[in-house]
């Protein structure tokens, strides 16, 4: 490794500009979006109260996997992607499909921030088309990603920071009107008293409580691009540690927070499921135009999200290209001069180009929501491969000192498989999310016969030229 004035520039060319704060905003980045904004009011009604359980219990397992993927960083910081480790550990077609699907469920979800950008603007400028907001959109962040890291790092710093920011002012504003009695949302008195009043678990049955599992598990989704960016950190063992320690602690409290102080502000069950109820929230405290105000903040987590999307994308892409002996995968390889996987962040962001495209054709819209529900299902198998290569980890690296261990992995890792092994067990108990989960395991099944097919036709080919 050689060092230029500031920056350490990895053998590869790409270069470690990424600072503690940047690798903590990446993740804020992904993980919090425009969920928590728009759609805290349904969250609450599926389970009152108690949805902050939920909360922590998922945020307590998703912190686990943190630190299992922080280990495997820690003893070896120059991988692009925590995904690799499944390849290593688990073989290689169990690492294949683990990152061949994270890559494209990560190209999905892009998309529908995509989507969500341009439904959002369409409210200030309802005559300009769909596809256009959302072709500006791309093209910026993608300048901003092809730039050097440090630069991506700065502007994620900014569109995070306004997130964190807004969410904080609902806290501090809802806090203000409980503490003075205020009116709250519903024409009740701001009170705590509110969020414990007649409590019980299953406000609306336990199948209820069970269904508001999978739809917490993907609002943390994101938290693992820290994973993703250790190759590019400043001193990533010294940062990794701290960003992942820190980072579960913060995205909790604002998650629950904000839930806890909403729910304080007004009776959950008065609080309209149609609206944000930040909006609600800050209208109460006379903040003018707080649904314009919502609505720019909004704007803003999608391009956040969708900033990390392409970041993540494309230096997943690199690492595939890294591990592939094909001829078709060698331009992927490319490194800019300014330290960036250019060809394969471009390729990443050119496949983003089927959101707009989709803005053409309404008809599709179905069809694309039903897919990206099926890669989002394939996110929690990615959990379990991850975990299960960490197991395999810590039995072949025994005996080796690391200075940042998964706390009781004996314990915590079995759980933690377990627990995301439920999550999507559960997905098949509703008929919004059964068809997903059955086509996520089709895809797996698909994906490994093609794989085995392959294997096939090698061994068939191999055994020609011997003859």
């Amino acid at each position: 490794m050689e060092k230029t004035a500031k920056v350490e520039v990895n053998r590869d060319g790409t270069q470690r500009g990424l600072t503690n704060l940047a690798v903590q905003m990446i993740a804020f980045g992904g993980s919090i979006g425009t969920g928590l904004f728009l759609g805290a009011g349904s969250t609450i009604h599926r389970t009152g109260p108690s949805i902050l359980f939920v909360y922590a219990i998922i945020g307590g397992f998703f912190f686990l996997m943190m630190r299992a993927i922080g280990e495997m960083l820690y003893a070896d910081p120059n991988q692009h992607t925590f995904v690799v480790f499944i390849h290593r550990y688990l073989g290689s077609n169990w690492g294949k499909f683990a990152e061949w699907s994270y890559w494209l469920e990560l190209i999905l979800a892009a998309m529908a921030e995509l989507t969500a950008i341009a439904a959002y603007f369409q409210l200030w400028f309802p005559t300009l088309p769909a596809w256009l907001i959302q072709l500006a959109f791309l093209v910026g962040l993608t300048l901003i990603n092809v730039a050097v890291v440090s630069f991506f790092g700065k502007t994620e710093i900014i569109l995070s920071g306004i997130k964190i920011i807004t969410i904080l002012g609902l806290i501090i504003v809802g806090a203000w009107l409980v503490v003075t009695h205020h009116q709250g949302i519903s024409g009740d008195q701001a009170t705590i008293s509110n969020l414990t009043r007649n409590f019980t678990l299953f406000p609306n049955g336990i199948s209820q409580f069970i269904f508001a599992f999978p739809m917490v598990f993907f609002a943390f989704q994101g938290m693992e691009f820290v994973g993703i960016t250790t190759a590019e950190t400043k001193q990533p063992r010294q940062v990794l540690p701290r960003a992942i320690n820190q980072i579960i602690g913060r995205i909790l409290f604002f998650y629950i927070g904000s839930l806890a102080v909403i729910m304080m502000v007004s009776p959950w069950q008065q609080i309209n499921a149609s609206q944000s109820p930040f909006v609600q929230i800050f209208e109460l405290a006379g903040i003018p135009a707080a649904a314009l105000l919502i609505n720019a903040v909004v704007i803003i987590a999608a391009a956040s999200t969708l900033n990390s999307a392409i970041f993540s994308t494309g230096r997943h892409l690199y690492q595939l290209a890294l591990e592939s002996n094909s001829r078709w995968m060698l331009p992927l390889r490319k490194i800019s001069v300014k330290g960036i996987p250019l060809t394969s962040v471009l390729f990443s962001a050119a496949l983003m180009l089927g959101a707009p495209i989709l803005s053409l054709f309404n008809q599709l819209t179905t069809a694309f929501t039903f897919v990206a529900s099926v890669s989002g299902d394939i996110y929690i198998l990615v959990c379990i491969l991850t975990m299960l290569a960490h197991w395999k980890f810590r039995q072949k690296t025994v005996g080796q000192e690391v200075l940042f261990r998964m706390p009781a992995y004996r314990i915590t890792e079995p759980l933690t498989i377990c627990f995301f092994g439920a999550v999507f067990v559960s997905l098949f108990f509703s008929s919004a999310s059964r068809w997903p989960a059955i086509g996520a395991i089709i895809w797996a099944l698909g994906f490994a016969a093609y794989l085995k097919l392959g294997q096939q036709n090698t061994i068939s080919r191999l055994e020609r030229d011997k003859q």
